[in-house]
């Protein structure tokens, strides 16, 4: 293929922007000349490819992988090796400048601070973008990508996978069906625990970088502070100022199903609980067990909602109506309608199921009605080939992140019942709550 024909083949992909189509294959001529069909190879850079990013590295293994880029040998050392061909890069900047016109597609694998900063500066160069969950570290991030991919007109999924399972269907089918009538209250968890209070002693400790990791670039936009092997490899997660948290972590996968449902939208409050925790002492952290209360307006044929999050040592309360020998969901949902209830597990309301089972077995279910797809990248892969939009594209993602942010936030004024203005993105009767919502950004960076 010549480079007249490549340019072409680039500009058709960044034009998608129509609506999902069947997932088959479709020669050229079908298409018309310069047209990229189904069945072709996009060219895609995978950024962040050691721990979760192994896994988005094989979600896209069938398309040319023409770059790969990390700051960490020790996690992604392996995956440099299995790809001799894909050029290697450290620096994401460098990276998408020198191979600006060879990139189709990029994925984002990195921790939470930095999803931002890569997938802005993909998108800005017309990149169709995969990106990691929680989408951003911050609501203003969140909001500042929703709004670029729109402007850009590029193809966006987040990577929560369970988005694309049959059960989630199932369950948004059987809601529409009415199988427990009106939901009015949401129990959601995650039994994980992200808390590092014990260890805050250790971060006076001094530590040398290991020859292997590039700390600054690994920092990127976060505020500088000097390495410890407490936040790297894989531990992240565990600091506000890197990760998100239990329930940053664990809303994008577990309330998905009752967001995607109901048709959720955006809390008008929300408001948190931590035993223990003291949001100046332990700030650097998050709790050890967490609930956090989110109101929802009604909204359409609906009435209001109550989304109750737990995590860690809060546990959700057993129903009275749950059989004897059923578990409540360590990792899950329960969901409660005026005319029964339904529990489902972590990923795309896995295991869903009406109980007690003497209900279930009376449901006749419903047609299927909702399309399924094959997977969570193929969705998003042919999204962009066919000129789709992918399930859970940055539309439909930012918002959901925006649960967990808000919760985050809840966790930093705990006890306060905050009041929180969706449509113009800031808290009602919190100045406080508000300087939460926008990130400082180290000298050099920026969205």
């Amino acid at each position: 293929m010549g480079d007249s024909s490549k340019a072409t083949r680039r500009q058709f992909i960044k034009s998608a922007t129509s609506a999902i189509g069947a997932f088959t294959l479709v020669p050229r001529h079908v298409l018309g000349q310069g047209q990229t069909p189904p069945s072709e190879k996009l060219n895609v850079a995978c950024i962040g490819i050691g721990g979760r990013g192994g896994a988005t590295l094989n979600g896209v293994r069938g398309e040319n992988i023409v770059a790969l880029c990390d700051v960490d040998m020790r996690r992604a050392g392996d995956a440099f090796a299995k790809h001799p061909k894909a050029k290697a890069h450290r620096d994401y900047r460098r990276l998408l400048d020198e191979m600006d016109e060879q990139i189709d597609a990029v994925t984002v694998a990195t921790p939470d601070h930095t999803h931002a900063v890569i997938a802005m500066d993909a998108i800005k160069r017309g990149k169709h973008v995969y990106c990691e969950k929680p989408l951003a570290h911050s609501i203003h991030e969140v909001r500042a990508l929703q709004k670029a991919a729109r402007e850009h007109k590029v193809v966006t999924q987040l990577g929560n996978q369970g988005h694309s399972f049959d059960t989630i269907r199932t369950f948004c089918e059987w809601i529409w069906d009415g199988a427990i009538g009106e939901v009015g209250e949401v129990h959601a968890a995650c039994g994980s625990v992200y808390s590092t209070i014990d260890q805050l002693p250790r971060l006076k400790e001094k530590h040398e970088v290991p020859e292997e990791l590039d700390w600054d670039l690994w920092l990127g936009p976060a505020q500088y502070r000097p390495y410890h092997p407490l936040y790297v490899p894989g531990t992240w997660r565990r600091w506000t100022a890197f990760g998100c948290g239990v329930i940053g972590d664990w809303v994008c996968h577990v309330v998905d199903p009752v967001f995607w449902a109901l048709d959720l939208g955006a809390p008008t409050t929300v408001q948190a609980e931590a035993k223990g925790y003291d949001p100046k002492a332990h700030g650097e952290t998050f709790p050890r067990g967490t609930k956090v209360t989110f109101e929802f307006p009604a909204k359409g044929r609906r009435g209001p909602v109550k989304l109750v999050w737990f995590d860690g040592e809060e546990k959700i309360p057993r129903p009275g109506d749950l059989e004897e020998g059923r578990k409540v969901p360590r990792t899950g949902a329960i969901v409660i309608g005026d005319k029964g209830k339904i529990t489902y597990g972590s990923h795309g309301a896995g295991g869903v199921r009406i109980f007690p089972e003497t209900k279930m077995r009376a449901y006749t279910q419903p047609a299927k009605t909702l399309p399924r797809v094959p997977g969570h990248f193929e969705d998003w892969l042919h999204a962009v080939k066919t000129g789709g939009v992918a399930g859970s594209n940055f539309d439909y993602g930012a918002l959901l992140t925006e649960i967990a942010l808000l919760g985050i936030i809840g966790i930093k004024h705990l006890g306060q019942k905050l009041e929180w203005d969706g449509a113009r993105g800031r808290f009602t009767n919190s100045d406080e709550a508000n300087q939460c919502l926008t990130p400082t950004f180290r000298q050099g960076w920026t969205l």
